[in-house]
């Protein structure tokens, strides 16, 4: 079956960096996109980044750009999410998703921002 699981979350100081991970099984994971969300407490999930299957093309949320950064290894089955300059507003749970002919959801991992 299909299994995305994230890891990589904590706690990080204002202004640091955390390298999330995602690794998926259970299908062919070079010819699907995938992408990042995360949902912080009380508050609805964002969309923060996609990454087209061959690692091409990468997307981001407006208000992320230059922060974060996607990418994957299709070798691995694995996608990251390097994100610099962190701030308390960057605390949520962080969950990949890969969209298949279903949309398959990790568990999430999560991230908090705080001094």
């Amino acid at each position: 079956q299909v299994q995305l699981v994230e890891s990589g979350g904590g706690l990080a100081q204002p202004g640091g960096s955390l390298r999330l991970s995602c690794t998926a099984s259970g299908f062919t994971f070079s010819s699907y996109a995938m992408s990042w969300a995360r949902q912080a407490s009380g508050k609805g999930p964002e969309w923060v980044s996609g990454i087209d299957s061959d690692g091409s093309d990468t997307y981001y949320a407006d208000s992320l750009k230059g922060r974060f950064t996607i990418s994957r290894d299709n070798a691995k089955n694995t996608v990251y999410l390097r994100m610099n300059s962190l701030t308390p507003e960057d605390t949520a749970v962080y969950y990949c998703y890969a969209q298949t002919t279903l949309t398959y959801w990790g568990q999430g991992t999560q991230v908090t921002v705080s001094s």
